[in-house]
């Protein structure tokens, strides 16, 4: 019951400033959500003085909520496969050596680089961390969020190349990152003395092979049983099944489930819509999974601003997360740089075209609950609220100035 209230709270907020932003203030949803989140955190901390029990109970229901295990377990399978199904194959064909290439080589050269500046930039603040559990911190924060990406760019007048450089890289480089990071963690956990290079790499392909195989499974198992009838009641809970079932058997035997539900996504968007749906079928499961994916939005980004009350943000933390959010940026623009000319694809982008997808990559609810999931001796008091810091640079200050930037290069 108690979590019941937690989550009718939260639709109930969600509603609020939702029809306040539409009515006034006219902000991207996503950005509007997460400061009148915030704002309430802050007026709970402020209660809290007054009554402290009343503040307490609002932690202990947030604590009980386990925000890691909400996203990685249950909304992120979810936000994946919803918009993956949007992306048209043709398009990521197009771009397919640049997107891949950012979202691997890409996201391994940012998650070194800010893993190397956060081991010497502690120290200043009197904070030893083992250079492992830097990397950590480097590979939960570089990759950009599907799920802010999505939310806060789509309403942006990017060219068609640019949208499908960015949200295709965020849809898959995702996936690449949480698989780094489980890899690193595996190391942390076992110790590098005891794994090898090979029993390392075998790790990660058994992640990310892997998981790109069972989604394609299951998205052909999907197209193949929606194609056997036409009633699109059937095919919606076909598509549910897809996410739920799937990413469950993903969990069970230890393969990428992001990964997964981007591949079974993008089947089912492209060959399931062109070959398998009727027309009827097509508009209510698109629509049904664009609610779904907007409900869910709003509560991610609800709750990411209320997850302040429980995260002690001291002042040095927030100015080491400022200086990691502005130096993420400058990172995020050598790990795309470097590949663009590794593989020669720097001919096809437009001047000014990377400075645009380096910040527009933003971070969001998948890093906290990347941080939040730390053991304790990997310092997660420390990076809990510096990726707190780096998110809400990341999602206000690009956010909302992506726009003008655009505008501004003419892209």
């Amino acid at each position: 019951m108690d979590m019941f209230l937690l989550f009718s709270v939260l639709i109930t907020l969600a509603a609020v400033f939702s029809l306040i932003n539409i009515r006034f203030i006219k902000l991207p949803s996503g950005i509007s959500l997460m400061l009148m989140g915030l704002v309430v955190s802050i007026g709970l901390i402020s209660i809290g003085k007054l009554s402290p029990g009343f503040t307490q109970s609002i932690k202990d229901s947030l604590l009980a909520l386990d925000f890691s295990e909400f996203i990685l377990g249950i909304v992120l399978s979810f936000l994946l496969f919803a918009g993956s199904l949007h992306v048209k194959l043709d398009d990521i064909k197009a771009s397919a050596k640049s997107i891949f290439s950012f979202a691997t080589i890409g996201t391994l050269i940012s998650t070194c680089l800010i893993g190397t500046l956060a081991f010497f930039l502690l120290p200043f603040i009197g904070i030893e961390a083992p250079f492992l559990a830097c990397l950590l911190f480097g590979a939960l924060i570089s990759p950009t969020d599907p799920i802010a990406v999505i939310g806060i760019l789509g309403k942006s007048n990017l060219s068609k190349s640019i949208e499908t450089n960015i949200v295709g890289e965020s849809l898959f480089n995702d996936g690449i990152g949480v698989v780094v990071f489980i890899t690193l963690l595996g190391i942390s956990s076992t110790g590098l003395e005891n794994m090898s290079v090979s029993s390392i790499g075998i790790l990660f392909a058994q992640e990310a092979i892997g998981g790109s195989l069972v989604g394609l499974a299951i998205g052909y198992l999907g197209f193949k049983l929606m194609k056997s009838i036409d009633d699109f009641q059937s095919e919606i809970l076909i598509s549910l099944a897809m996410v739920m079932g799937g990413y469950s058997l993903c969990s069970a035997i230890h393969v990428s489930g992001p990964l997964a539900m981007v591949v079974a996504g993008l089947f089912t968007g492209n060959k399931g819509k062109n070959e398998a749906m009727s027309d009827i079928t097509m508009d209510y499961l698109g629509k049904f999974w664009e609610v779904l994916e907007s409900i869910l939005n709003a509560v991610l980004f609800m709750l990411i601003g209320l997850e302040m009350v429980i995260v002690h943000l001291q002042f040095n933390y927030l100015l080491v997360g400022l200086a990691l959010a502005i130096s993420l940026v400058v990172a995020r623009y050598i790990s795309l740089v470097l590949p663009t000319f590794l593989f020669g694809l720097h001919k096809k982008f437009k001047k000014g075209t990377l400075i645009i997808m380096s910040w527009g990559g933003l971070r969001g609810g998948i890093s906290i609950a990347l941080a939040l999931s730390l053991p304790t001796e990997s310092q997660r008091e420390v990076f809990v609220p510096i990726t707190f810091t780096v998110v809400f640079f990341s999602i206000v200050v690009q956010g909302l100035t992506m726009g003008k930037l655009i505008k501004r290069i003419g892209n």
